[in-house]
C-alpha cells in the first residue's frame, strides 16, 4: 500500500461542497421526477460522478479527509498499530 488516501480530499470544505452537490444531485432526480418525467433522471448520474462513483466512498473519503494528519499507521516486524501523529516540528 502507498500510504496515499484513495479517498480523501484535500480539504474537508472541498469533500463537503461535492457531497452535497453529489447527493443533492441525486435526491433531485427522483424528487423531481414528478414535473420532468424521466428526464430528471439524468442528474443521477452526474450526482455519483461528483460522488466519485458511489455514495459510501465519499462517506469513506470524509473518514480521511477528517483523519488527515491526527492518525499515524507503523509497522514494526510485520505488526501494524494505529496512533496519534506526532506533531511536526
Amino acid at each position: 500500500m502507498s500510504g496515499r488516501n484513495d479517498f480523501a480530499s484535500s480539504s474537508l470544505t472541498r469533500h463537503l461542497v461535492r457531497g452535497g452537490i453529489g447527493f443533492g444531485g441525486i435526491a433531485a432526480a427522483f424528487a423531481l421526477m414528478p414535473l420532468t418525467g424521466p428526464l430528471s433522471l439524468l442528474l443521477a448520474p452526474l450526482g455519483l460522478v461528483v460522488l466519485r462513483g458511489c455514495p459510501m466512498c465519499w462517506a469513506i473519503g470524509l473518514a480521511q479527509t477528517l483523519s488527515r494528519g491526527k492518525l499515524r499507521r507503523e509497522c514494526h516486524d510485520g505488526q501494524c498499530t494505529l496512533g496519534r501523529a506526532r506533531p511536526g516540528p
